[in-house]
C-alpha cells in the first residue's frame, strides 16, 4: 500500500501563520524548532461534505499537547478554524479532504535546543489534501515490529509530537516485509498500536482494543467505543498480546486518515477466515454514519 499523487493536489495552497501560499514556495525557517528538533505537536482531520468531523476533540488535544510541551502563545480554538475555514476556502475544498495541523514551537533567534531561544510564538501549519481514506477495504497484512513502543516514563504518548522516528522505523520494516503496515509492542510485549493505527480484535461477538499506555488515546478510536457502547455491542479495553490478535475472529485497525480497516493477515498467519469480518463491516458503515451526521460545519 503505497499513497499516491492525487493530480487535484497539484495546486494546493498551503497556510503557514496565516499566510495562504502555493505548495511549491511554502515552507518553513531552517530555524523553526520543528526543523531544529522535531519540536511541534499535530493532528489530522478530515472534512465531509462541509464539516469536520470531532473538530474540536482534535483541537483540544493540540492544545493539551502543545500545554504540555510548554509551548507559549498557543492559538485559541476561534484562530485556528479560522484559519482552516481560509485553507479550505482557497482551495475550493468540500468534500473527501484530510487536513494536516501542525504547530511548532516556532522560530528560534539562533540554532539550538534550549526553548528559551523560541521568542516570536509558534508557527501554525495548515496542509489540506484531496485525500480519500487510505487504507484498501479488501483488508490489510501487518507484521509484528522490532521496535518497541517507549514507556510513559520515557516519553508521554498523550503528547501527540511530531517525532514520528519511532514509527518511521516499524514502517520500514513493514515495507522491507512486504506488508501494509507493522505492529508495534509496549516493553512488557503488550500490543500499542500499529505505527499509524490504534488496534480492536473481535472474539465471539465483543470487541476490544489495547489499553492506552504506550500509545495516545486515538479520537476514531474513542469514537468506535462509542458506537459500541450505543449500539450494545460488549467493549473491552484491556492488554492485548499477539496471541490475542492471532487467534481473533477478527482484527481492524482505526484512524482518522484511514477510518476503520480490517486485518486480514499479520506475520504470516490468516486471521478469521482471511476476509474482512461482519463486526468490522457493521462498525465501518455505522462510523460513516456519524461522519455523515456529525461534525462542526464549515460551509
Amino acid at each position: 500500500m503505497l499513497q499516491q499523487f492525487d493530480e487535484k493536489n497539484r495546486d494546493l495552497m498551503v497556510n503557514i501563520n496565516g499566510r495562504l501560499v502555493h505548495r511549491d514556495e511554502a515552507g518553513v525557517s531552517p530555524f523553526d524548532s520543528a526543523v531544529q528538533g522535531g519540536d511541534a505537536v499535530w493532528e489530522g482531520l478530515r472534512l465531509y461534505n462541509g464539516r469536520i468531523f470531532k473538530l474540536h476533540e482534535h483541537l483540544d488535544r493540540l492544545y493539551r499537547s502543545a500545554t504540555a510541551l510548554a509551548f507559549e502563545g498557543i492559538p485559541p480554538n476561534k484562530k485556528m478554524i479560522a484559519e482552516i475555514k481560509r485553507t479550505l476556502a482557497a482551495n475550493e475544498m468540500r468534500d473527501g479532504v484530510h487536513i494536516r495541523l501542525t504547530l511548532t514551537r516556532g522560530v528560534k533567534i539562533t540554532s539550538g535546543m534550549d526553548p528559551r531561544l523560541n521568542q516570536s510564538g509558534p508557527t501554525l501549519i495548515i496542509l489540506a489534501e484531496h485525500k480519500a481514506p487510505v487504507y484498501a477495504k479488501s483488508g490489510l497484512t501487518l507484521i509484528t515490529s522490532k521496535v518497541r513502543r517507549p514507556p510513559p516514563e520515557v516519553l508521554d504518548p498523550r503528547i501527540h509530537h511530531a517525532n514520528l522516528l519511532n514509527s518511521i522505523l516499524a514502517k520500514i520494516e513493514a515495507n522491507n516485509a512486504g506488508a501494509d503496515d507493522a505492529l508495534m509492542l509496549d516493553l512488557a510485549g503488550h500490543i500499542a498500536e500499529t505505527n499509524a493505527t490504534h488496534v480492536f480484535i473481535v472474539r465471539k461477538g465483543e470487541v476490544a482494543t489495547s489499553r492506552v499506555i504506550a500509545c495516545p488515546a486515538g479520537i476514531t478510536r474513542a469514537t468506535v467505543l462509542e458506537i459500541c457502547t450505543a449500539e450494545k455491542i460488549p467493549q473491552h479495553e484491556i492488554y492485548l498480546t499477539i496471541e490475542d490478535v492471532y487467534q481473533a475472529d477478527e482484527v481492524f485497525c482505526t484512524g482518522t486518515m484511514g477510518e476503520l480497516a480490517g486485518v486480514t493477515r499479520i506475520d504470516g498467519n490468516i486471521i478469521g477466515n482471511g476476509e474482512v469480518g461482519p463486526m468490522t463491516k457493521r462498525l465501518s458503515e455505522l462510523y460513516a454514519q456519524r461522519t455523515l451526521a456529525e461534525g462542526v460545519k464549515i460551509f
